[in-house]
């Protein structure tokens, strides 16, 4: 995604998420961290126009999925799982660990789609999405298990 993409993905953020959409200025402030700790992905018809968008946050060894959307029309035809394999490949290119998201806990279609991908639910935040008061599932999946730290007592 470059700067040139906000327009159309603005409008299609104002689109799929009318209460709690990003502002341009926030989409905008994203791109402004990429690469160095952001990565932002469009999905284009074959005639140009922006029919999904993705984000990825990463350092620390963490990534978070900061945001994916996929126009209604085109939902189901795989655009999210390639959008979703995007972020993970990155996720692994950036030595993370693990990749978090929040998914909204009345969106069925995304909870199943990040299943699929080896998600599993580590909590909840309640009341996250604003104003419609909808609780946040925490989702997580482990990309590599961390190296012992310390020491090991060896039995004799």
């Amino acid at each position: 995604m470059t700067g040139a993409d906000l327009p159309a993905v603005h409008l299609l953020e104002k689109s799929l998420f009318p209460e709690d959409a990003w502002s341009e200025e926030m989409l905008n402030a994203e791109l402004a961290d990429q690469p160095r700790t952001r990565h932002y992905v469009v999905a284009e018809a074959s005639g140009g126009d922006i029919v999904g968008y993705a984000g990825l946050a990463a350092a620390g060894g963490q990534a978070d999925v900061q945001t994916i959307g996929v126009r209604a029309d085109r939902r189901r035809s795989g655009i999210g799982a390639a959008l979703l394999t995007e972020l993970l490949d990155e996720a692994v290119r950036r030595n993370s660990e693990s990749v978090f998201l929040e998914v909204r806990a009345d969106n069925e279609g995304a909870r199943r789609l990040y299943e699929r991908f080896g998600f599993d639910k580590v909590g909840v935040r309640k009341r996250y999405y604003q104003p419609s008061d909808v609780d946040a599932i925490v989702m997580c999946r482990k990309l590599r298990t961390r190296p012992a730290v310390g020491f090991n007592r060896e039995s004799k």
